[in-house]
């Protein structure tokens, strides 16, 4: 039986998502478990799967198009149903004409119509407008209440918007064209303070760069931070992880035993092991860590959980997956939430020392440096030994800072006794 395909709720909270592409034609089978969309949201962009064999029947959202939590993107039919049982799915999501193909310029894009109150006088009655056809209309500032609509029972749709912005265009061109030449030059309109100039180019923003600009903001503004930083000593480390690597299977690498050890430190130190909830603490039983992976889209955090109980070569294979999978757009919605701390590590670009914004409601984020050799003081006398600077970001609210220095102590003990991190 045909069935509508609706818009998953891809993250908690989300209202909509931009369906970024189909990797299946009207018309094409499908089966459970394979990729048939990626759909593009604040964090990431990932993939949907088919939840059920069939035939991939109609596509009702076009890429790109950004679709309400909910809505129908598309019917799935079973082999065997007739066209009348695609039309009678199509119907009962509110448009029954809408039994059309991708191809059809675009019209499957706008078969799920909402309607409009529009009063008149004493009269009430429903004006229906595709998704599409009010958006382009609020673009252009036009009321699409007073355009007529051309689609199935009076429906307005991408068309009928189009033509009312030529027209209206045609309209100020024909004026403008009566006036005649103007009896002076007009004075230049100053430049607006976001106009782009030459060799200047605007880029719009992306939904994840949307949702980054949008986070860090409110996190920088409203979380009380306060910064600890600390030098790692990393000799014995790095001569562990070499001897290590000389017998392994998989070779471990520097940020694998940086995820050990913090979570092992949120271990010694439970009562840094928290999130802030409004009037209340999240008291968490395990280190859940966020690995920061820079993609071209922007950073995105998936969750390796329980790192205090998990092997470094568990952690390496899991953060060696996920930063694959990232830069391929492949990361799923549940990896990306439920982290009780961040690791972002810049040391590998060079950088000595920065301080990171918190990802709330996580109440900590260790921002990693470089590993490089530097003059010390070692039994009274000068030497040189490699050290990496490592600086922790804290919400005061929840962690105070004795807190925050014991937890940075166990984790410059874990990183200079490695053996530690192996049992």
């Amino acid at each position: 039986m045909a069935t509508l395909l609706n818009m998953p709720a891809i993250v908690a909270d989300a209202t909509e998502a931009v369906l970024y592409t189909w990797f299946k034609a009207a018309g094409d089978s499908i089966r459970v478990g394979e990729p048939i969309a990626e759909i593009e949201t604040e964090k990431a962009t990932v993939e949907m799967e088919a939840e059920q064999d069939g035939i991939l029947a109609r596509l009702i959202a076009s890429p790109g198009e950004t679709v309400a939590v909910g809505a129908p993107i598309a019917v799935i039919a079973a082999t065997g149903d007739a066209e009348k049982d695609i039309e009678t799915v199509l119907a009962s999501a509110g448009s029954s004409a809408a039994a059309t193909t991708e191809q059809q310029d675009g019209a499957a894009s706008e078969a799920v119509s909402d309607s409009v109150d529009l009063a008149a006088g004493d009269n009430v009655g429903r004006i229906y407008s595709s998704p599409l056809a009010r958006r382009l209309a609020r673009e252009h500032g036009l009321d699409v209440t007073a355009l007529n609509g051309s689609g199935p029972g009076g429906r307005i749709i991408r068309k009928d918007v189009e033509a009312a912005i030529a027209d209206e265009l045609s309209t100020v061109q024909t004026a403008a064209s009566a006036e005649g030449p103007a009896s002076a030059t007009p004075p230049a309109p100053a430049p607006t303070p976001d106009a782009a100039g030459p060799g200047i180019e605007t880029v719009p923003f992306t939904r994840m760069r949307q949702a980054i600009a949008r986070r860090l903001t409110e996190s920088k503004t409203t979380v009380p931070h306060f910064y600890l930083t600390v030098d790692v000593r990393m000799d014995e480390l790095l001569a562990l992880r070499k001897q290590v690597n000389s017998t392994a299977a998989r070779k471990i690498t520097v940020n694998d035993l940086i995820v050990r050890a913090i979570g092992l430190a949120l271990r010694d130190e439970p009562d840094a092991n928290v999130g802030f909830n409004g009037d209340s603490m999240l008291r968490y039983d395990r280190a859940d860590i966020s690995v920061a992976i820079a993609t071209d889209g922007g950073l995105i955090t998936p969750v390796v959980r329980g790192v205090d109980r998990t092997s470094v070569t568990g952690i390496s294979a899991t953060i060696a997956e996920f930063a694959a999978r990232a830069q391929a757009g492949r990361i799923r919605p549940d990896e990306l939430v439920g982290g009780s701390f961040t690791v972002s590590n810049l040391g590998m670009f060079g950088t000595k020392e920065f301080a990171a914004i918190l990802n709330p409601p996580q109440s900590g984020i260790l921002a990693v440096g470089a590993a490089e050799p530097r003059p010390v003081i070692l039994d009274a006398e000068l030497a040189i030994a490699t050290m990496m600077t490592c600086t922790l970001s804290a919400d005061h609210r929840v962690v105070d800072g004795a807190v925050a220095a014991r937890l940075m102590a166990a984790f410059k003990q874990r990183m200079e006794n490695p053996l530690s991190l192996l049992i």
